[in-house]
């Protein structure tokens, strides 16, 4: 299968679920970008990492980490090598004395650790395929601007559509704007929606 590196982009709020958050990855090579949906203490563990904060205690994937260097094993790769009912599946590629096993690994605990120990993170191209939205030319520094700027008001954004009731048009159209305003997750369903219908035309 082919393989397709990632890199971490950000962490955003998502808008549908309470508490929780969106880990956004982004092709290294290409303009598709991968929504994973986690939860607080994940996300938390992921910032930690990305803004440098050193806690005073090592948290769980700082042990991981400190544990590795103590009996000299090396995370080699990370791998979200599998997508079940929406369910982001991970693999750790650790590697110890020219051995290497897979250790199966939630996406959110494994992107947490390849940013510890600084190593790649891959996918394979049918995941992303399935589950990786595009970013259209131009979106890159609409992107940038919107992490600089005040998040928008809710009253400025167009009232949204029930996705059932919408035509297929019209949820393209939706699509557009979820990804003009970072809202991976909602983008995820719209998609969804139009690949269903796609196929059943």
């Amino acid at each position: 299968m082919d393989k397709v590196e990632l890199k971490f982009l950000r962490i955003t709020y998502s808008h549908t679920h309470a508490g929780a958050y969106a880990l956004i990855l982004a092709e290294v090579v290409g303009d598709r970008r991968l929504p994973i949906i986690i939860g607080g203490v994940e996300a938390q563990a992921i910032a930690i990492q990305v803004e440098n904060i050193k806690p005073a205690r090592p948290l769980t994937h700082d042990l991981f980490k400190n544990v590795a260097d103590e009996l000299a094993f090396n995370l080699k790769e990370v791998i979200i090598n599998d997508l079940v009912e929406g369910i982001f599946h991970a693999k750790l590629v650790i590697e110890q004395n020219g051995r290497e096993v897979g250790i199966d690994a939630r996406s959110s605990d494994a992107i947490a650790l390849a940013l510890r120990f600084d190593c790649p993170i891959h996918t394979y191209e049918f995941i992303l395929g399935a589950a990786g939205l595009k970013v259209e030319e131009g979106d890159e520094e609409k992107e940038k601007e919107a992490e600089a700027s005040e998040p928008k008001k809710p009253g400025k954004s167009k009232e949204k559509r029930s996705v059932t009731a919408a035509s297929i048009d019209e949820l393209r159209g939706m699509l557009e704007e979820a990804l003009d305003n970072e809202d991976y997750e909602r983008a995820s369903k719209l998609r969804d929606e139009i690949k269903r219908r796609e196929q059943t035309n």
